[in-house]
């Protein structure tokens, strides 16, 4: 079995629309040649679509370079989906099976919607020939196969990550967009296909099932030390502890405020975990960045021996975690929450609200905790923007991206004031075992000389977060 992270978005488009020219847009030296796929896949669900209702699509599809069985799951990002491949077989593989077995319930997989595409590919490659992303035109023909036959047929492209930064993604769909282009309002051919039938949960159920579904995928790395799969758990928790806290007036706080406390626990586990693997590669580098005669005894060694320590420590208070009936009753909790379809018009006001309190603290802020708790309230904005990213499309993203700079650096200032706190402890560690504190002063003093560079850079970050056109969709 063969698994991937996809990032893809679809865009609609009238019958007649004319690729523009995308020669020199992100790095993209032009246009491929083209080749075209006649794609015939048929979608597996139950009778009660249980697979949609958690954002999931089982399917087997001939043609094309992918041929196989295909089972998507969400990835955290609305963009991002992971998805297993199995080779072609009648039936639906064991692996596969095996996955979604849970969700279905003990109800049978059958067939309920057969899609048959002609798919023209254009590779975007760069001046070396690296594909950046493929450009998908898609002439598609669906047919459901339960209750009355519903055939349609539409055009839409797919654009789709490959070896370029989601910053590709950003300016080739400014350019698709402004050749008459939009982003797609349903999030896959099969919703298309299924139309009324389709049992869209609104964008906030489509957000938290991607952010528990995450913790669900991540958990196996996270009990095999993996730093990747840390760093993607704790995002996912705070991801889920943000918007339920953010969009608490359309839940049920008698069971999310429960559940934000525990996730809150969670994340406290996972935090030492991966502060102790960040903050190793910065000091390893701070060490190795000073001339040879400015650094006096073990420095380097001591660090990482130190920062070792903790974080073993750390990561064996995790481990034990995951195995205990908390986590598994946190987990069974998350399961049972769902916030039904609340008006878009309630979820903007909720989400201007979230960034003018973010505003307000950076504005007041006097000290640095308080530029930490500044950073904090725009990643909580940050979040409720992208819970809008489907009903948005690119200015959800544009504001995203607008206050992730920000808060990036907002960040680098915290982390560079985490970094001069523990060097000032290990630097009295060093003097009371006897050994010369004078290059942890010196590091100390680096750190310091960042996070006031960092702060250089707020201003215009703050600007251009805060620029009317960028936030008008907002209401």
């Amino acid at each position: 079995m063969v698994a991937a992270t996809e990032v893809e978005r679809k865009y609609e488009v009238p019958v007649d629309f004319a690729v523009p020219d995308l020669a020199g847009v992100a790095g993209v030296a032009g246009l491929a040649d083209a080749p075209e796929h006649r794609l015939d896949a048929t979608y597996y669900d139950t009778p009660q679509l249980a697979l949609i209702r958690h954002r999931m699509t089982l399917r087997r599809r001939t043609g094309g370079h992918d041929s196989g069985w295909h089972l998507k799951m969400p990835a955290g990002a609305t963009d991002a989906r992971t998805e297993w491949q199995e080779p072609l077989a009648p039936q639906v593989p064991e692996s596969l099976a095996a996955q979604v077995r849970e969700v279905c319930g003990g109800e049978p997989l059958a067939p309920v919607v057969r899609i048959r595409t002609r798919r023209v590919e254009r590779p975007l490659r760069d001046g070396g020939g690296a594909v950046l992303a493929l450009l998908a035109d898609d002439d598609v023909t669906s047919q459901t196969l339960t209750g009355p036959p519903v055939v349609q047929h539409w055009r839409e492209l797919e654009l789709e990550l490959v070896d370029g930064t989601r910053a590709v993604l950003d300016e080739v769909e400014a350019v698709l967009c402004a050749a008459g282009a939009r982003p797609a309002r349903t999030t896959s051919k099969l919703a298309h296909a299924l139309g009324d039938r389709y049992p869209s949960g609104g964008v906030l159920d489509t957000y938290l099932d991607a952010q528990r579904e995450a913790i669900r995928r991540t958990e196996p790395g996270v009990r095999a030390g993996d730093p990747d799969a840390v760093h993607d758990m704790r995002v996912a928790v705070r991801r889920l502890r943000s918007t339920l806290r953010t969009f608490r007036p359309v839940l049920d706080r008698e069971r999310t405020e429960p559940v934000r406390a525990e996730l809150r626990w969670l994340a406290g586990l996972l935090g030492p975990v991966r502060d102790g693997d960040v903050l190793g590669q910065r000091l390893a580098a701070a060490v190795a960045a000073e001339p040879p005669e400015l650094t006096v005894g073990p420095v380097a060694a001591r660090i990482r021996e130190r920062l070792a320590a903790a974080t073993a420590r750390a990561r064996r208070e995790l481990t034990a975690a995951l195995d205990g009936e908390r986590y598994a009753a946190l987990v069974a909790a998350l399961g049972g929450i769902t916030a039904g379809s609340p008006a878009p018009g309630r979820l903007r006001a909720l989400t201007r609200k979230a960034l003018r309190r973010a505003d307000r603290r950076l504005g007041a802020a006097g000290s640095d905790a308080a530029l930490h708790e500044a950073r904090k309230a725009y990643k909580r904005a940050r979040y409720a923007v992208e819970v809008l990213g489907p009903l948005a499309g690119a200015p959800a993203r544009r504001l995203a991206k607008r206050l992730t700079a920000l808060q990036d650096v907002l960040g680098a200032n915290q982390d560079a004031i985490v970094a001069e706190d523990l060097l000032r402890d290990y630097g009295m560690l060093a003097y009371l075992d006897g050994e010369n504190a004078f290059s942890y002063g010196l590091l100390h003093a680096r750190q310091r000389a960042a996070a006031q560079q960092q702060l250089a850079e707020l201003p215009r970050a703050r600007r251009r977060a805060g620029k009317r056109r960028v936030r008008d969709w907002l209401g």
